[in-house]
């Protein structure tokens, strides 16, 4: 499969699992028991270099930094898939990291998440792997 389709399929992977996280990462269930763990998070406040802060800051503020370097990555991704073979033969140390990178994260959705994550990194990190391999054995 060609590049192209390859980094324009990891984009809308990514769009959709940033989509995905950017909507579920704060909700909760009544069943989990976590309700006062969660009402503790924002309610506890302390001073962070001259900052109010929750807990709940830091969890919603670091999830969101998720979402946005997810969203980053799709952008990435849709713009590799619009180079020509030249250009992409050239950046070998671009996508190679982003399939090392997605490495990381599918280890961290196995290790600290659940299915749907691992899931999308898993289809990810096979896809720009795939480009990254198609460029090179474009040689």
């Amino acid at each position: 499969m060609k590049p192209f389709w390859l980094y324009r399929v990891a984009a809308v992977l990514l769009l959709l699992f940033s989509a995905g996280h950017t909507v579920g990462f704060r909700k909760t269930k009544p069943e989990w028991g976590i309700d006062a763990i969660v009402n503790a998070m924002k309610t506890t406040s302390f001073d962070v270099n001259g900052f109010p802060r929750t807990y709940w800051d830091f969890y919603v503020g670091f999830g969101l930094f998720v979402s946005l370097l997810l969203l980053f990555a799709a952008l990435v991704c849709w713009q590799l898939g619009g180079l020509n073979m030249a250009a992409l033969k050239s950046m070998p140390f671009l996508t190679w990291s982003l399939v090392i990178c997605f490495v990381g994260v599918t280890y961290l959705s196995w290790r600290y998440f659940f299915i749907p994550p691992l899931v999308f990194s898993i289809a990810i990190t096979v896809v720009l792997g795939l480009a990254a391999w198609s460029i090179r054995a474009a040689s």
